[in-house]
C-alpha cells in the first residue's frame, strides 16, 4: 500500500507515497485555470465532492481570518447538491439562490439574498448537474463590486465541465485571470475517464497562508488539507493520463464531445423533439421520453414546468459515439412521439 498522507508542497518524511508525482500533477494543470506555479496549493482530491468540501472549508476558514465573522454560502438552486449538504456538515447558513431556465443563478436573486454585514461565501456552478448551465460571473462579480463591504471567497464548482473546457475555445471562462476566483474543484473520474472517483483542487498560497495552522510532527509539517490519507494511485494515473493523452489528446476529446452534442441538438431540433443545449455545454436535455427509451439508455430524471415538465438528459462524453446517438434517435422516432 502507497499513502499520501502528507502536503504535496512541503517536506515530508514518510515512504511508500506519491507526493511528488501529485505535485507534478497539480503544476500541470494550474495554468489551465489562471494559477501561478509561485502563488499555487492544490491536492488531489477524492472526488469533485471533496473538492467542494476543500473549497468552502478553506474558503470560510480564509474569510473568518479576515473578518472574525462566519460566512455566509451562496449557491445557486440548480448547483449540485453536495454544495448544500456540505455547507449544512460544516454549519453554515445557507442561502440557496433561484436559477433562471438555463440553469443559471439569477444575478438579481442573488442581490436580494445578499447580508451586507457577513462575509460571502459563494460557489459557482460551472455546468449544472442536469441542464449544463454556467452561473455568469461577471454578472456576479459585477454585484458584489456594489457592495464592498462585503469580503468575499469564491468558489468555482467545475466538476466535468473544468475538465473539458481549458481545451476549447471557452477556456477563459475557467481562468482566474480573466474571472478572478480563489479555488476550484474539478472531477478526474469525469472528463479525464479515470476508473475511481478522483479530482484536483487548486488555490493559491495567499489563501493557504489563512487556514489554521495544524503541525503534525509525525510527517514534518503543518497539514492544512481536511483528509489525513490520501490515494496515492489516483495521482498515478492523473500523471499517466497527462503524458500518455496530454494536451493535445484533451483538446480533441473536448471539441469532439461538444461538436456531437450540438448534433444531437440538432437532430432533436429536426425532429420537432422539444430540446436544450447551453452554450459550452455537452450536455443536451429533452421532453422524457417514454419508461422503455427511459429504461433502455439509462436516463436521469428533471422536472421544470417552465420546459414543460418531465425531462432526461444525455450528457456526450468521449465514449458516446454519433452511432450510439443515432440508435437513440431512431428509438425516439419509432415511439411516435410518445
Amino acid at each position: 500500500m502507497i499513502n499520501n498522507s502528507g502536503d504535496p508542497f512541503h517536506s515530508h518524511e514518510l515512504f511508500l507515497n506519491a507526493l511528488d508525482f501529485e505535485r507534478e500533477v497539480i503544476e500541470f494543470f494550474a495554468p489551465f485555470y489562471g494559477f501561478d506555479r509561485d502563488n499555487l496549493w492544490g491536492i488531489v482530491t477524492f472526488s469533485g465532492t471533496d473538492g467542494n468540501n476543500h473549497g468552502i472549508y478553506f474558503g470560510s476558514k480564509c474569510l473568518e481570518n479576515k473578518t472574525h465573522k462566519k460566512p455566509i454560502v451562496y449557491v445557486s438552486d440548480a448547483a449540485h447538491y453536495s454544495n448544500m449538504r456540505l455547507a449544512d456538515l460544516q454549519n453554515f447558513e445557507l442561502r440557496l439562490i433561484p436559477s433562471d431556465i438555463h440553469g443559471c443563478m439569477i444575478p438579481e436573486e442573488f442581490e436580494k439574498a445578499l447580508v451586507p454585514n457577513r462575509p460571502a461565501l459563494i460557489i459557482y456552478a460551472m455546468g449544472t448537474t442536469f441542464k449544463g448551465g454556467i452561473d455568469n460571473q461577471d454578472k456576479l462579480n459585477a454585484i458584489l463590486a456594489k457592495y464592498p463591504s462585503i469580503v468575499a471567497y469564491r468558489h468555482v464548482d467545475a466538476a466535468l465541465f473544468g475538465g473539458y473546457l481549458p481545451y476549447t475555445k471557452y477556456r477563459d471562462v475557467v481562468n482566474r485571470k480573466v474571472h478572478p476566483f480563489d479555488s476550484i474543484a474539478v472531477s478526474g473520474h469525469k472528463f479525464f475517464s479515470m476508473d475511481e472517483p478522483a479530482g484536483i483542487f487548486l488555490t493559491t498560497e495567499d489563501v493557504l497562508k489563512n487556514q489554521n495552522p495544524y503541525q503534525v510532527s509525525y510527517l514534518n509539517g503543518n497539514m492544512p488539507m481536511i483528509n489525513c490519507s490520501r490515494s496515492a494511485l489516483a495521482p498515478l494515473k492523473l500523471w499517466w493520463l497527462i503524458h500518455h493523452v496530454g494536451e493535445d489528446g484533451f483538446t480533441e476529446q473536448a471539441d469532439g464531445m461538444l461538436e456531437r452534442a450540438e448534433w444531437l441538438k440538432e437532430k432533436l431540433d429536426a425532429m420537432g423533439w422539444p430540446a436544450g443545449l447551453e452554450p459550452m455545454s455537452n450536455t443536451v436535455y429533452f421532453k422524457r421520453p417514454n419508461e422503455a427509451i427511459v429504461e433502455k439508455y439509462g436516463l436521469a430524471p428533471d422536472y421544470d414546468e417552465r420546459l414543460g415538465g418531465e425531462l432526461s438528459h444525455i450528457v456526450v462524453m468521449r465514449h458516446v459515439t454519433k452511432e450510439a446517438l443515432q440508435g437513440f434517435l431512431d428509438d425516439l422516432e419509432n415511439s411516435n412521439g410518445k
